[in-house]
Protein backbone atom coordinates (compact mmCIF):
# COMPACT_ATOMS: atom_id res chain seq x y z
CA UNK A 1 0.00 0.00 0.00
CA UNK A 2 1.03 3.45 -1.03
CA UNK A 3 1.65 5.84 1.88
CA UNK A 4 1.22 9.75 0.91
CA UNK A 5 4.67 11.42 2.03
CA UNK A 6 4.28 14.73 3.94
CA UNK A 7 1.15 15.31 5.96
CA UNK A 8 -0.33 18.24 5.48
CA UNK A 9 1.75 21.05 7.19
CA UNK A 10 3.38 18.57 9.26
CA UNK A 11 7.26 17.23 9.39
CA UNK A 12 8.62 15.53 6.49
CA UNK A 13 7.93 11.40 6.15
CA UNK A 14 11.88 11.06 5.64
CA UNK A 15 12.49 13.05 8.76
CA UNK A 16 9.92 11.42 11.14
CA UNK A 17 11.29 7.74 10.05
CA UNK A 18 14.06 8.72 10.90
CA UNK A 19 13.18 10.41 14.45
CA UNK A 20 11.62 7.11 14.69
CA UNK A 21 14.58 5.36 14.30
CA UNK A 22 16.68 6.65 16.38
CA UNK A 23 13.81 6.68 19.29
CA UNK A 24 13.66 2.69 18.71
CA UNK A 25 17.66 3.09 19.13
CA UNK A 26 17.88 4.65 21.93
CA UNK A 27 15.06 3.31 24.29
CA UNK A 28 16.07 -0.40 23.32
CA UNK A 29 17.20 -0.80 26.81
CA UNK A 30 13.25 0.67 28.29
CA UNK A 31 12.06 -1.46 25.50
CA UNK A 32 13.78 -4.68 26.49
CA UNK A 33 13.54 -4.08 30.15
CA UNK A 34 9.76 -3.50 29.87
CA UNK A 35 8.91 -6.52 27.28
CA UNK A 36 10.82 -8.66 30.18
CA UNK A 37 8.22 -7.17 33.15
CA UNK A 38 5.84 -8.04 30.89
CA UNK A 39 6.55 -11.55 30.27
CA UNK A 40 7.58 -12.61 33.82
CA UNK A 41 4.32 -11.32 35.37
CA UNK A 42 1.12 -12.07 33.23
CA UNK A 43 0.48 -14.76 31.06
CA UNK A 44 0.30 -13.84 27.61
CA UNK A 45 2.44 -12.50 24.78
CA UNK A 46 4.78 -9.63 25.01
CA UNK A 47 2.59 -7.39 22.33
CA UNK A 48 -1.27 -6.12 22.45
CA UNK A 49 -2.01 -5.78 18.61
CA UNK A 50 -5.16 -4.04 18.26
CA UNK A 51 -7.41 -2.85 14.84
CA UNK A 52 -7.60 0.66 14.48
CA UNK A 53 -8.67 3.39 11.94
CA UNK A 54 -5.90 5.14 9.56
CA UNK A 55 -5.75 7.44 7.30
CA UNK A 56 -8.18 7.69 4.39
CA UNK A 57 -10.44 4.95 6.86
CA UNK A 58 -7.84 1.84 6.20
CA UNK A 59 -7.62 0.12 9.38
CA UNK A 60 -4.22 -1.26 10.34
CA UNK A 61 -2.52 -3.17 13.58
CA UNK A 62 -1.56 -0.44 16.34
CA UNK A 63 1.08 -2.71 18.51
CA UNK A 64 1.74 -1.86 22.44
CA UNK A 65 3.32 -3.53 24.94
CA UNK A 66 0.52 -5.42 26.33
CA UNK A 67 -1.28 -3.75 29.89
CA UNK A 68 -3.63 -6.05 30.27
CA UNK A 69 -4.38 -9.29 31.51
CA UNK A 70 -5.02 -11.76 28.23
CA UNK A 71 -8.46 -13.27 29.09
CA UNK A 72 -10.05 -9.45 30.23
CA UNK A 73 -9.08 -8.17 26.76
CA UNK A 74 -12.10 -8.01 25.52
CA UNK A 75 -13.95 -5.96 27.61
CA UNK A 76 -15.06 -2.49 26.87
CA UNK A 77 -12.52 -0.83 24.77
CA UNK A 78 -11.78 2.42 26.96
CA UNK A 79 -10.00 2.22 30.11
CA UNK A 80 -10.98 3.71 33.25
CA UNK A 81 -8.31 4.30 36.15
CA UNK A 82 -8.47 1.64 38.14
CA UNK A 83 -9.55 -0.86 36.02
CA UNK A 84 -9.54 -4.35 36.95
CA UNK A 85 -8.58 -5.93 33.94
CA UNK A 86 -5.08 -3.94 33.54
CA UNK A 87 -2.31 -5.75 35.29
CA UNK A 88 0.09 -3.85 38.04
CA UNK A 89 3.13 -3.50 35.48
CA UNK A 90 0.63 -1.92 33.19
CA UNK A 91 -0.40 0.76 34.95
CA UNK A 92 3.29 1.28 35.86
CA UNK A 93 3.65 1.16 31.46
CA UNK A 94 0.68 3.44 30.96
CA UNK A 95 1.48 5.86 33.26
CA UNK A 96 5.14 6.05 32.32
CA UNK A 97 3.60 5.96 28.37
CA UNK A 98 6.66 3.20 27.85
CA UNK A 99 3.39 0.71 26.55
CA UNK A 100 3.57 2.70 23.70
CA UNK A 101 7.06 2.56 22.48
CA UNK A 102 6.42 0.03 19.84
CA UNK A 103 4.11 2.57 18.37
CA UNK A 104 7.66 3.81 16.88
CA UNK A 105 7.53 1.17 14.69
CA UNK A 106 4.09 1.65 13.50
CA UNK A 107 5.64 5.43 12.41
CA UNK A 108 8.17 3.41 10.48
CA UNK A 109 5.78 1.29 8.77
CA UNK A 110 3.84 4.48 7.37
CA UNK A 111 0.82 3.34 9.99
CA UNK A 112 1.05 6.39 12.20
CA UNK A 113 3.05 9.79 12.21
CA UNK A 114 5.15 11.08 15.23
CA UNK A 115 2.52 13.45 15.67
CA UNK A 116 -1.40 13.74 14.62
CA UNK A 117 -4.81 12.47 16.34
CA UNK A 118 -4.69 9.03 17.91
CA UNK A 119 -6.15 6.30 15.97
CA UNK A 120 -9.67 4.82 17.16
CA UNK A 121 -10.98 1.53 16.92
CA UNK A 122 -13.32 0.63 14.30
CA UNK A 123 -16.24 0.42 17.00
CA UNK A 124 -15.89 4.16 17.67
CA UNK A 125 -15.16 6.00 13.80
CA UNK A 126 -18.88 7.43 12.81
CA UNK A 127 -18.00 7.93 8.80
CA UNK A 128 -20.58 10.02 8.45
CA UNK A 129 -19.19 12.43 11.10
CA UNK A 130 -18.30 15.92 9.48
CA UNK A 131 -15.10 15.70 11.91
CA UNK A 132 -14.23 12.50 11.53
CA UNK A 133 -14.56 12.53 7.73
CA UNK A 134 -11.88 15.95 8.38
CA UNK A 135 -9.62 13.98 10.97
CA UNK A 136 -9.76 10.56 8.75
CA UNK A 137 -7.90 12.88 6.10
CA UNK A 138 -4.72 12.99 7.45
CA UNK A 139 -2.20 10.26 9.48
CA UNK A 140 -3.18 9.50 13.22
CA UNK A 141 -0.46 10.05 15.40
CA UNK A 142 1.54 8.83 18.47
CA UNK A 143 0.89 12.36 20.33
CA UNK A 144 -0.40 15.94 19.47
CA UNK A 145 -1.95 18.81 21.16
CA UNK A 146 -5.32 16.96 22.58
CA UNK A 147 -3.91 13.58 23.81
CA UNK A 148 -0.83 16.12 26.09
CA UNK A 149 -4.10 17.88 27.66
CA UNK A 150 -6.02 14.49 28.28
CA UNK A 151 -3.26 12.81 29.78
CA UNK A 152 -5.72 12.48 32.51
CA UNK A 153 -8.61 10.26 30.30
CA UNK A 154 -8.53 7.26 32.34
CA UNK A 155 -9.36 9.56 35.74
CA UNK A 156 -12.19 11.33 33.96
CA UNK A 157 -13.42 8.25 32.88
CA UNK A 158 -12.86 6.93 36.57
CA UNK A 159 -14.91 10.06 38.09
CA UNK A 160 -17.70 10.10 35.43
CA UNK A 161 -20.60 8.87 37.14
CA UNK A 162 -21.99 6.89 34.59
CA UNK A 163 -21.43 4.28 31.87
CA UNK A 164 -17.86 5.34 30.80
CA UNK A 165 -18.13 4.09 27.20
CA UNK A 166 -21.11 6.47 26.90
CA UNK A 167 -19.81 9.18 28.16
CA UNK A 168 -16.23 8.38 26.00
CA UNK A 169 -18.53 9.02 23.06
CA UNK A 170 -20.73 11.21 23.67
CA UNK A 171 -18.38 13.69 25.84
CA UNK A 172 -14.81 12.82 25.33
CA UNK A 173 -14.52 11.84 21.86
CA UNK A 174 -16.08 15.28 20.51
CA UNK A 175 -13.55 16.83 22.82
CA UNK A 176 -11.08 15.15 21.00
CA UNK A 177 -12.26 14.93 17.56
CA UNK A 178 -12.81 19.27 17.63
CA UNK A 179 -9.12 19.61 19.46
CA UNK A 180 -7.57 17.56 15.86
CA UNK A 181 -9.18 19.40 14.05
CA UNK A 182 -8.07 23.10 15.32
CA UNK A 183 -4.31 21.58 15.23
CA UNK A 184 -4.74 20.69 11.80
CA UNK A 185 -5.74 23.70 10.68
CA UNK A 186 -2.62 25.65 11.38
CA UNK A 187 -0.17 23.11 11.87
CA UNK A 188 3.32 24.09 10.50
CA UNK A 189 6.45 21.15 10.64
CA UNK A 190 7.72 23.81 13.40
CA UNK A 191 4.13 23.50 16.05
CA UNK A 192 4.85 19.85 15.44
CA UNK A 193 8.20 19.75 16.70
CA UNK A 194 7.43 22.14 19.53
CA UNK A 195 3.95 19.08 20.08
CA UNK A 196 7.01 16.56 20.42
CA UNK A 197 9.29 18.40 23.03
CA UNK A 198 6.25 19.06 24.94
CA UNK A 199 5.23 15.45 24.81
CA UNK A 200 9.01 14.56 26.17
CA UNK A 201 8.44 16.98 28.92
CA UNK A 202 4.74 15.85 30.04
CA UNK A 203 6.36 12.46 30.63
CA UNK A 204 9.28 13.68 32.47
CA UNK A 205 7.28 16.54 34.23
CA UNK A 206 3.82 15.56 34.35
CA UNK A 207 2.92 18.19 36.63
CA UNK A 208 3.79 21.00 34.34
CA UNK A 209 0.75 21.32 31.77
CA UNK A 210 -2.37 21.28 32.85
CA UNK A 211 -5.04 19.21 32.40
CA UNK A 212 -8.99 19.85 31.61
CA UNK A 213 -11.45 18.34 34.36
CA UNK A 214 -15.44 16.90 33.75
CA UNK A 215 -17.05 20.39 33.45
CA UNK A 216 -14.84 21.45 30.66
CA UNK A 217 -15.23 17.95 28.69
CA UNK A 218 -19.00 17.88 29.18
CA UNK A 219 -19.55 21.42 28.15
CA UNK A 220 -18.32 20.46 24.31
CA UNK A 221 -21.54 18.85 23.96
Amino acid sequence: MKHPGKEPGGISRPFEVGLALAGLALTAPLSAIAALLVSVTSRGPVFFRQERIGRFGRPFTLIKFRSMHIHDERGPQVTAKGDCRVTPIGRLLRKSKLDELPELWNVVQGHLSLVGPRPEVPKYVNRDDPLWQAVLKTRPGITDPVTLRLRNEEELLQSYRGNPEEFYLNSLQPYKLAGYVKYMQSRTWRSDLRVLYDSVLAVLLPARAPQPGLDEISGTN
